[in-house]
């Protein structure tokens, strides 16, 4: 069976996208299940640069087709922070409630009008013959007031998606993947990448 590696160490992160994929054609691995044991410097300046820089390594280091996604949520009125540094915002190794606390604080008194953002997710394709695929989705709404639901991971809990009156860790997974900025990424991606040689039965 033809494989997939994402460029990620994230079981939560990887199981998310195979339900999205949601594909038996072919066997989607993370890069430790590979072999790939490597530090990646992710120096990029936006989603795109750092979606690349990722499968570029991990490419180059198995010599096969890699995935890589970089996401973030951006709040307007914190000039989108914490944007790409959303997994490092406050340290790495700090807990997403300690981080989510912090972004509600810092909008304490900010009208809902006010309180827009987004998810952006940035899906990069590396082949090994130096060719590179790139496609970036959104997923629109707002900030909530409090920590909301046990679903998802990160900052899920204080996004409320535009339309809905529940925030992205309450959602259902099935429906979270169906409107996110991961879903919408990976699905595009995987209609560009099933069309090609690589993939055909």
């Amino acid at each position: 069976m033809k494989r997939l590696i994402i460029a990620t160490g994230n079981m939560g992160k990887l199981n998310e996208i195979k339900e999205i994929m949601n594909t038996d054609e072919i066997e989607i691995i993370s890069m430790k299940e590979a072999g790939v044991d490597i530090d990646i410097v992710e120096d990029g300046k936006t989603f795109e640069e750092n979606a690349l820089i990722k499968a570029k390594a991990v490419c180059g280091a198995c010599g096969e087709i890699v995935l890589s996604d970089d996401s973030g949520l951006e709040v307007d009125y914190l000039n989108k922070e914490p944007g790409i540094y959303s997994a490092r915002y406050m340290g790495e190794d700090t807990p997403y409630s300690i981080k989510n606390a912090e972004i509600l604080k810092r909008l304490e008194g900010v009208p809902d009008e006010k309180r827009t953002g987004r998810f952006v997710c940035a899906v990069a394709a590396a082949f090994p013959n130096g060719e590179e695929i790139v496609v970036t989705e959104t997923m629109e709404g707002r900030i909530g007031y409090e920590e909301r639901g046990e679903n998802g991971f990160g900052y899920d809990p204080i996004f409320r998606p535009d339309g809905y009156e529940v925030s992205s860790g309450e959602l259902p997974m099935e429906e979270k993947n169906l409107i996110s900025h991961r879903g919408k990424a990976f699905r595009r991606m995987w209609a560009i990448l099933s069309k090609r040689e690589e993939f055909k039965q």
